[in-house]
């Protein structure tokens, strides 16, 4: 369990520096270079990312359960990582309408994600691992919201083509996840 929580806390400190310590974030890009700063923080990350994942897969030997998962909690789980994956499409599709309208679907995906995933879960490591994650994107959503409108960004508009190509793109990552990836990497079937 050490393992997991340090890699949550070295991966979610790095991607929270924009949530608690913008001003210093600036000054260390000014100092280091972009290019440095990048480096550093992709590192971190994996290092991190790294650690989470064994960490986890650690902990998963040796469960602590904590309350009763009814199975169709996981059914529920799985159609909520639709509108997550959905999400996860819309950061990188140009000119959707659902980037238009909710600014920052990477984040919320991710809150959507955590969330499904603590439904259908019942573990001490499912709690720490989804539970973070979850405050994480809370806090970021609203971190970013904020920077949005100090600054008085302005998101361009969406077209319908482009939102229906996000979402059948989403549709059909949910089918390959919920289908195949997700038993293959992770040994639990959603639908199972």
């Amino acid at each position: 369990m050490t393992l997991l929580i340090l890699g949550l806390v070295i991966f979610l400190g790095v991607h929270s520096t924009r949530i608690v310590a913008e001003p210093w974030r600036r000054q260390t890009i000014a100092r280091m270079g972009e290019g440095a700063w990048k480096g550093a923080y992709t590192l971190l990350s994996l290092a991190g990312f790294a650690l989470i994942v064994y960490g986890y897969g650690q902990a998963r030997m040796t469960p602590v359960v904590l309350w009763a998962s009814p199975t169709w909690t996981r059914h529920l789980a799985a159609l909520l990582m639709l509108a997550s994956l959905i999400l996860l499409v819309a950061t990188y599709v140009p000119r959707n309408g659902i980037k238009a309208r909710l600014h920052h679907p990477m984040v919320l995906s991710v809150k959507i994600w955590a969330l499904a995933h603590l439904l259908a879960n019942n573990t001490l490591a499912d709690l720490l691992l989804f539970g973070s994650f979850l405050v994480w994107a809370v806090l970021s959503f609203r971190a970013a919201r904020g920077r949005d409108r100090a600054a008085g960004t302005v998101y361009p508009a969406g077209t319908l083509l482009w939102t229906v190509l996000t979402a059948m793109v989403g549709l059909l990552a949910w089918v390959v996840v919920s289908v195949w990836a997700h038993g293959w990497l992770f040994g639990v079937k959603p639908f199972s």
